[in-house]
């Protein structure tokens, strides 16, 4: 029975083979389909930045922004569209789905590396898509006080990684990212592995933080010898790494100062490994810190970074200094912190003030009472003679009693 079965799956695939049509294609032909079968779009979006290198989060975005303008014109190839429909495409962004203009100008950067790098279409008119203006926006500085507020309201590793921001400077990825090689607290330095634009810097690590990196560190090397107990272990390595050192992936050194609570299966090496803390944990824990504290601002991780370089701004450290710490590749971006400085507008000092000091209730019920304040429909308010009485003693009287300053002689 076997063997008649057998004939009959022979002599079947003998006939279809005549006809030019094989039911099962062999092994082979099955390779050598597979090695000329093109390849996707989006597989050579993703080839060619690997190529450049580009990072996982720019290759995440181009990603995104490509498959949007294919379905936003209804699945069609980018080779059968052209300026019109790039022009169409970034208009419905920014009048439609009221996108920013930094997020304009990154869909249009996608499209560029789209039509230049990957179909090699060098239009002219990609250099004719105007870019959106981006609007100079000022950062959000927290004061001294309100970091102690947020940082009281944290504990654990939220509580670690929001000092280390506000402490060393970092992003909030960078320091997720730390691994144990990368911090030196003899030293007390911390060493940023390919940071943002994938550069290398040094910055310190405050010896408040010391103790409690050596407690963090002490937590994940027992957690990584349980993993190594379990046949587990393994981290991510950068690069051709894990190939050129085939047991570095287990190292202690290479393991993450933040380790996840939970293992991964890595499908390529059949490897369970641990990842480093999501970011989303730490900003969360800020947002509900900073809630808890009573700010009416929107208190973000990175609020930690702006604070940190106002602050040796205000301590009266060199911006080349501080551009380092950061890691910016231009110092005009470090100065945008002089323009939150207390030495910059606040700093001036009114012309209202220096005639009747501030503007206290004494005061008020002073000038009230000499007859400075006149009544309108918003109130009252200074009338026009209190400036031709600048030097008089009896204003000078009036800033001494709220302490502002001394009555000249």
């Amino acid at each position: 029975m076997e063997l008649s079965r057998k004939r009959a799956r022979t002599r079947l695939r003998r006939d279809s083979a005549e006809r030019g049509q094989l039911t099962r294609p062999r092994a082979d032909t099955r390779r050598m389909e597979s090695q000329v079968r093109p390849r996707k779009l989006l597989d050579e979006v993703r080839r060619a930045l690997r190529v450049r290198h580009r990072s996982p989060r720019t290759e995440e975005a181009y990603l995104h922004w490509i498959r949007r303008f294919i379905h936003f014109h209804q699945k069609q190839h980018p080779r059968q569209l052209g300026a019109a429909e790039a022009s169409a495409f970034l208009k419905h962004l920014a009048v439609d789905r009221h996108v920013s203009a930094s997020t304009q100008s990154q869909a249009l950067s996608a499209l560029v590396f789209l039509y230049r790098q990957v179909l090699s279409m060098p239009f002219e008119w990609l250099n004719d898509l105007e870019r959106a203006h981006k609007p100079v926006r000022l950062p959000i500085v927290l004061t001294r006080e309100e970091v102690r507020l947020v940082l009281n309201e944290l504990d654990g590793i939220p509580r670690l990684v929001a000092s280390l921001l506000y402490g060393s400077g970092l992003r909030l990825l960078e320091t997720c990212a730390l691994r144990v090689k990368d911090v030196d607290l003899a030293g007390r330095e911390v060493l940023i592995r390919d940071g943002k634009g994938r550069k290398d810097r040094r910055t310190m690590v405050a010896s408040h933080l010391v103790p409690a990196l050596r407690a963090q560190l002490e937590k994940a090397r027992v957690l990584h010898e349980r993993d190594l107990t379990a046949g587990a272990g393994y981290v991510e390595l950068p690069d051709a790494l894990a190939r050129k050192f085939p047991n570095a992936s287990r190292e202690w050194f290479w393991q993450w100062i933040f380790p996840a609570a939970r293992m991964y299966f890595h499908t390529a090496t059949r490897q369970r490994r641990r990842h480093h803390i999501h970011e989303t944990v730490v900003q969360r824990a800020v947002a509900a810190a900073a809630r808890a504290a009573g700010i009416s601002r929107r208190v973000t991780c990175h609020s930690f970074r702006h604070s940190f370089a106002t602050h040796l701004l205000e301590r009266g450290y060199d911006i080349r200094t501080i551009q380092e710490l950061l890691g910016h590749r231009d110092v005009r971006t470090t100065e945008i912190y002089t323009h939150v400085l207390n030495r910059g507008p606040f700093g001036v000092l009114s012309p209202l003030d220096e005639v009747v000091g501030p503007f206290t209730e004494e005061v008020s019920t002073e000038l009230s009472a000499f007859g400075f304040m006149q009544q309108n429909g918003r109130g009252l308010s200074l009338r026009p003679r209190v400036r031709a009485l600048r030097q008089s003693s009896m204003v000078m009287a009036i800033k001494a009693q709220s302490g502002e300053g001394k009555p000249r002689k």
